[in-house]
């Protein structure tokens, strides 16, 4: 049996519970070498945000505003998932910061198909839409519309 990767990427929306955010993310392989060089712990969490964005743009050919702007690796904050922030100028972003986080460390705990711990794995939400009213974005209406737009994707 082969193993199909996607080559390209939709992105999806997902809507919150009570409608009134969306999230549009995209979901595509990374590069062997990079899943490599994180297990290795070559490239990790702490690192420095600029020396890890020289490699990535350097050997993988990131986009340098995308490579500074990893949000999480995942599981468990250290595997070889990324959760990166492609959007630009969105307002109330960084209050769902950490709801998105902790829904991609749940997805990746257990994925998609039968619940088996995902690699790989690059995640990039590029656009959202939310509430005005903080009530209405918390983590109750950002963790399952997070975690519904990486299903998708």
């Amino acid at each position: 049996m082969e193993t199909i990767i996607a080559k390209s990427c939709e992105q999806c929306l997902a809507k919150s519970p009570n409608k009134h955010n969306r999230l549009l993310m995209t979901a595509e392989p990374m590069d062997d070498a990079l899943v490599v060089k994180i297990e290795k712990e070559e490239i990790f969490p702490s690192q420095d945000v600029k020396a890890r964005a020289k490699i990535l743009v350097t050997e993988f050919d990131f986009e340098d505003d995308h490579a500074r702007k990893i949000w999480s690796f995942g599981p468990i904050g250290f595997g070889a998932n990324l959760f990166v922030d492609s959007t630009k100028a969105i307002q109330y972003l960084i209050e769902i910061k950490d709801h998105c986080v902790s829904a991609f460390q749940e997805l990746t705990k257990a994925g998609p198909l039968a619940f088996e711990e995902q690699r790989g794995v690059r995640y990039s939400l590029w656009d959202a839409t939310l509430h005005t009213d903080s009530i209405h974005r918390g983590a109750n209406q950002i963790s399952p519309a997070t975690r519904n737009a990486c299903f998708a994707s």
